[in-house]
């Protein structure tokens, strides 16, 4: 079946370009060749696609790497988003002996930004009260149910490219990186809750993140003023800082007081949900020029592939070749600093296969789910190349029985991991798929729709 495949399209190719050299004016859409026993006859046609944005309740919003901030756009609308986590609580993490509590801070540690980032901005830390097992990972959850929303246990003024910073160096690649933090101290009461909890018998329910997310549910995070400044939260830790006497310790084995750090991490074992609200109103009235994307607002794009228009030919010719690309439309705010990027990918999924999807963590299967290229700056476009299994499994699993085949597919803005692997020692390497996420960075595009604009470009044939 594949040699027969491969033999189809070679000969399609040799086929069309022969034709295209030998006749400019090409007013025949079907051509063939002979002799009779062999014909194959091709056929070229075009699809026109519909197209209109829609907003979906909520999104798969559980991440590793949460956002946090406000931010307005004058095309795209206003976004904010604030996330609650628990903490993982590690074999071994404790107290020595002896420990007295000297302070207590929360760190907000990030290296990406956009908006303006020398605006102040209002952070606000509660202390959540409700366990966050069995909740919701949709980006429509209310926080303010699992926090004690009575008084901020901390409060910090920042900007986007705060004065307390460090330098990294990539492990992988060498380069530098700026780490930028978020410092907002906590009582110290905290603190003297945890240590009061591990001097119980067998160290109370400090044994273990089971036991300990039960003991202290987490924390919420969310911005109180400012609407200019989103960050990408790589690592929220909560840090205890205490002294100890270490008896003997001393290099001359006197008695010394050292300081030590117990520190706890928001980890993907453990429970972090961004919440995010939109005011995107605006994007889902109707317009005949253009749909929208937009993360991570649920704001996307449904695409109807009216095939009833050509459901005769699917019976009687052979679909080899459907090819999709969809073109983004400038922003007409030049303006940088308020503007949204597109998003890097899009995915195209078939509307009844979409519940579930980024739950079960599934990857494109090119039927139900495509994946496209990286958004092509130079054409403004996204290329899904050639999509005929989607309609050659539909045409056939609906058979002659049919009624009518529309088949309908959202634009989604997603997160795609790459990995890079080797075949052999001197192989040549490939990018493999690893994860599909939904785009949790803000990004929005105008998706054209035009007249001759949004169509799939389809060859059939007989052979």
């Amino acid at each position: 079946m594949k040699f027969r495949f491969l033999y189809r399209v070679i000969i399609i190719a040799i086929v069309a370009l022969s034709a295209a050299s030998c006749n400019e004016n090409l007013d025949q859409i079907g051509f063939t060749i002979q002799p009779d026993q062999d014909r194959l006859a091709i056929g070229i046609d075009t699809l026109k696609l519909q197209a209109r944005t829609i907003q979906v309740d909520s999104i798969f919003s559980k991440t590793q790497y949460p956002v946090l901030g406000e931010y307005t756009d004058p095309v795209f609308g206003s976004i904010k988003s604030e996330y609650i986590g628990e903490f993982y609580f590690s074999e071994g993490a404790g107290f020595y002996d002896g420990a007295i509590i000297d302070s207590v801070r929360v760190q907000l540690a990030y290296t990406t930004m956009m908006g303006d980032s020398l605006s102040p901005m209002g952070l606000s830390v509660y202390e959540v009260t409700k366990s966050l097992q069995g909740i919701s990972n949709y980006s429509h959850i209310d926080p303010t149910e699992y926090a004690d929303m009575s008084a901020p246990l901390g409060t910090q003024t920042f900007t986007g490219k705060n004065s307390t910073y460090r330098t990294e160096t990539s492990s992988s690649t060498g380069t530098s990186y700026t780490v930028y933090e978020i410092n907002v101290m906590l009582p110290n009461a905290l603190g003297e809750k945890f240590l009061s909890e591990y001097k119980k018998d067998g160290h109370g329910q400090l044994v273990n993140v089971d036991e300990f997310r039960k003991f202290f549910p987490g924390l919420y995070f969310t911005t109180t003023f400012g609407k200019s400044t989103i960050l990408n939260i790589s690592l929220t830790s909560l840090l205890v800082h205490y002294n100890y006497l270490d008896k003997g310790g001393s290099s001359i084995g006197e008695d010394t007081t050292r300081t030590s750090t117990m520190a706890l991490h928001i980890t993907p074992e453990v429970t972090q949900i961004n919440h995010i609200q939109n005011k995107s109103e605006q994007l889902l009235e109707e317009n005949s020029d253009y749909a929208y994307v937009k993360s991570p607002a649920g704001v996307i794009t449904e695409i109807t592939f009216p095939l009833s228009e050509m459901k005769e030919k699917l019976k009687s010719q052979a679909l080899n070749l459907a090819n999709f690309t969809i073109y983004a439309m400038p922003d007409p705010d030049e303006n940088s600093m308020v503007k949204l990027s597109p998003p890097n990918y899009l995915l195209l999924v078939n509307k009844d296969s979409l519940a579930g999807f980024f739950e079960n963590r599934k990857l494109r299967d090119n039927v139900t789910s495509f994946l496209s290229s990286g958004f092509d700056t130079s054409t403004y476009s996204y290329q899904f190349g050639n999509i005929s299994t989607m309609i050659n499994h539909y045409n056939e699993k609906l058979g002659e029985g049919s009624g009518e085949f529309d088949l309908v597919y959202y634009l989604i803005p997603v997160d795609a991991t790459y990995v890079t692997q080797q075949s052999g020692y001197y192989g040549s390497t490939t990018s493999v798929l690893t994860t599909l996420q939904h785009q949790m960075w803000p990004t929005a595009a105008r998706l054209d729709k035009r007249e001759g604009n949004l169509k799939l470009d389809m060859i059939f044939s007989n052979f």
